[in-house]
């Protein structure tokens, strides 16, 4: 199993959202959760952004999924996760179709974010679970607390019922 995702992922650090107006914008929300939670400077999603600028859309490591990340030294404070699903998904122009699965790292080292990468590929290459599903999270199932909180936020953002009180936003 994944251990070091596990390790890495805060429960407050995973949202659902409906879309986002383009990449750059995409990145600034899924980097909002480590910024908020003090786990990188403020200036972190704007030092991915260039990077990804002067380099190319790294960002994206298989089709539906980006990583994001800077280098240690462009604003990380200590090692995190934030999982964002863009349910419209978002294109990075990358030549891939667009990423519904945003997984925001603060990696302490140059090293860390290999260590995750080798964990969602492991997580992503097991059977069913080569792509973000739109009609259920069957990929969490090996990752109790990922299936847990995304799998319920999944279900929710997808859902046509709503608690009572509560109002669909659009």
């Amino acid at each position: 199993m994944p251990n070091h995702i596990q390790e890495m992922l805060a429960p407050e650090n995973v949202r659902v959202v409906e879309s986002a107006p383009d990449w750059r914008d995409a990145v600034r929300l899924a980097c909002r959760p480590l910024v908020d939670g003090g786990f990188v400077e403020p200036r972190y999603p704007e030092e991915a952004i260039a990077n990804a600028e002067k380099f190319g859309p790294y960002f994206v490591i298989a089709p539906d999924i980006a990583l994001i990340h800077a280098r240690p030294e462009q604003g990380v404070v200590r090692r995190q996760l934030a999982v964002t699903v863009v349910r419209q998904g978002v294109d990075f122009g990358s030549g891939k179709p667009p990423a519904r699965l945003l997984v925001a790292l603060a990696a302490e080292d140059p090293d860390s974010h290999i260590e995750v990468m080798r964990d969602l590929v492991a997580l992503l290459s097991t059977p069913g679970g080569r792509r973000v599903d739109r009609r259920g999270p069957d990929r969490w199932r090996h990752l109790p607390t990922l299936r847990g909180i995304v799998g319920r936020l999944w279900v929710e953002s997808h859902s046509t019922a709503r608690p009572r009180g509560e109002r669909r936003r659009e």
